[in-house]
């Protein structure tokens, strides 16, 4: 894992992530529909895992976790790999995907408040008008005229999103904070071990056996989620932060809501109103701006 690429293979590279992600939220909606939240989370991850044992196998790379990196392991294995993963697909069974992967993508706005509370990171005027921004964004989307809050289950989907946002900014926080001994991607085996052992353990208690319907779909869905949406976009995005500046990562990754937004429209048929599109441009927006306003400081990995 020490080659960097040429910045042209890295952009390539980082594209590839880039559509596999935001297509990753398409097919876990597509998955929910058939498939237990829980089940679906867990069975994901255990085939990420046979792909990343192979992968660390042949790079040489598997090598038991430091002590001192095993907070990380777990703080990204519970919040992150199993609290975030598991509460976006309990509110995509509810949530459309376009809205789902908006309210997914305001982590960076938790972030910030997070970094100046327990980081002791000042907030410069740029990165104020980025919070405003996104906040305004996410005010927008539950304004009343766009939102229904008489209705439960839509009350219930968005509240486990915006939390499952929470829990991977609070991962972001620790890992910013962590000094590391090994590389990210050294440790990336671990955490989906524990991920997937934690996540098969809350599926059997709250959804018992599991009940899936397989068919060829299912079967390429589950696929595509667990090998392109996990694994290789792990161990693509190991190379591509060691081969382009955190700023260009940073930034490029907004481009992922975008993805999701239009793959959802293109085979989920969603419709996109003026309102979500408004709030997704406020949102990343802010995003972006507070990005720019963190430069010179040390970025998330």
């Amino acid at each position: 894992m020490s080659v960097r690429l040429s910045k042209g293979a890295a952009l390539s590279l980082f594209s590839v992530v880039i559509l596999a992600w935001g297509f990753n939220w398409t097919v876990t909606k597509l998955l929910v529909e058939s498939v237990p939240p829980l089940w679906l989370t867990a069975v994901r991850s255990a085939i990420a895992l046979v792909v990343l044992f192979a992968m660390m196998l042949a790079t040489r790379d598997l090598r038991l976790p430091k002590r001192g990196d095993l907070a990380v392991v777990f703080n990204i294995a519970l919040l992150h790999m199993t609290a975030f993963a598991a509460l976006m697909a309990i509110g995509l069974q509810t949530v459309a995907a376009g809205r789902s992967i908006v309210l997914g993508f305001t982590t960076p706005l938790w972030v910030i408040p997070g970094a100046m509370l327990f980081l002791g990171e000042r907030l410069a005027p740029r990165r104020a008008v980025g919070v405003a921004l996104g906040l305004a964004g996410l005010g927008l989307m539950f304004n009343p005229a766009a939102f229904d809050w008489s209705d439960r289950q839509a009350l219930q989907g968005n509240g486990l999103l915006l939390l499952a946002a929470f829990c991977w900014a609070v991962s972001i926080i620790h890992i910013r904070k962590h000094t590391w001994i090994s590389t990210p991607y050294q440790l990336v085996f671990w955490e989906v071990l524990v991920a997937t052992a934690l996540l098969a353990f809350l599926a059997a208690v709250f959804e018992g056996s599991p009940q899936i319907a397989w068919n060829v779909q299912v079967v390429l869905l589950f696929l595509y989620g667990g090998v392109f949406g996990v694994a290789l976009a792990y161990w693509a995005m190991a190379m591509v932060n060691r081969s382009l500046p955190a700023v260009t990562t940073s930034l490029g990754v907004l481009a992922t809501p975008v993805v999701g937004v239009l793959s959802s429209i293109v085979f989920l048929n969603e419709a996109i109103d003026l309102t979500l599109a408004t709030a997704m441009v406020l949102i990343l927006g802010g995003i972006a701006l507070g990005t720019l306003g963190n430069q010179g400081r040390t970025p998330a990995r």
